[in-house]
């Protein structure tokens, strides 16, 4: 499957691309820089809003803004002015964590969780936004909380804390959005790298990015590899179905920690790659506001 370099965006750790069906774009951030990116794909323009801090995840809203999870909680962005508006702080008197990758549930509340600045300890957790803006502990002792998923028919929740090295399965309810029943769906080999972000294609399989890997699999949902997808950078870091038909796969990576001499080996690193599996993705919901 050929893989085509659309942005060489040099990014120092990209990451969370979500696909804005209104504004026909692709949002994705830079997080340590705390960049969001906004990616035309019919133009080739990529507009950049500086958020002033770390940026994990950021998602479009209901009302064409766009809602952030930030190195300190939540917060919504307009982009038509620039302006910055803090929804709620998360674990305000931790200093040695933040917030990193998120998505909607079906619904459209927002999910996003911490990591150990240091990616180490077990002290993160995951947290769930809804139209009250108030945040919902779901999981706590996660020490770097990353990809998440939900099927198509909104019964499951996929779920990576990346050093575990698994694949994480709950029983989902839409109606509360609560989680129930958690398991292990697949342990996956160290060798393969970190697992990291995650989405969901129309037939219920997972596409899963492996940082340190150089690539991105797509399992099917009892586990089973079906595809292994490679790219000409090491640091692949999450995925997100795009286009007009969801037909277009968006892959993000990073060149954060690597030497001059992975550099030179992997020019494109940090760049936003896309590539076409020939079948669609499971439509996301923005975040409802209320």
């Amino acid at each position: 499957m050929d893989v085509e370099l659309v942005l060489d965006a040099g990014a120092e750790l990209g990451e969370g691309p979500s696909w804005d069906p209104e504004a026909r774009r692709l949002i994705w951030v830079d997080i340590t820089p705390g960049v969001v990116h906004r990616f035309d794909p019919a133009s080739g323009e990529d507009e950049r809003f500086e958020i002033g801090q770390p940026v994990g995840a950021a998602v479009p809203t209901t009302d064409g803004r766009i809602a952030l999870a930030v190195s300190e909680g939540f917060s919504i962005l307009d982009t038509s002015s620039g302006r910055i508006e803090r929804i709620a702080e998360v674990e305000p008197e931790r200093a040695d964590t933040m917030m990193n990758d998120g998505k909607c549930d079906p619904a459209g509340r927002f999910w996003a969780g911490t990591k150990d600045a240091k990616g180490s300890r077990p002290i993160g957790s995951l947290y769930r936004l809804g139209e009250e803006r108030r945040p919902v502990t779901i999981l706590t002792g996660v020490t770097v909380s990353n990809g998440l998923g939900w099927s198509p028919d909104r019964t499951t929740m996929y779920y990576i804390d990346s050093p575990t090295h698994r694949i994480e399965v709950f029983d989902f309810d839409l109606a509360s959005g609560d989680v129930a029943n958690r398991r292990t769906l697949v342990e996956l080999p160290k060798d393969w790298g970190l697992p990291d972000g995650m989405t969901v294609d129309e037939e219920a399989f997972l596409w899963v990015a492996f940082w340190d890997g150089s690539a991105v699999r797509r399992f099917d949902p009892e586990g089973g590899v079906a595809l292994t997808v490679g790219f000409p950078v090491s640091l692949v870091t999450s995925c997100a179905f795009g286009g007009g038909d969801l037909s277009d796969l968006y892959v993000t990576t990073a060149r954060e920690g690597l030497s001059e001499a992975d550099l030179r080996a992997q020019p494109n690193a940090g760049g936003l790659f896309r590539l076409s599996p020939g079948l669609q993705g499971f439509p996301e919901q923005a975040f409802v506001i209320g």
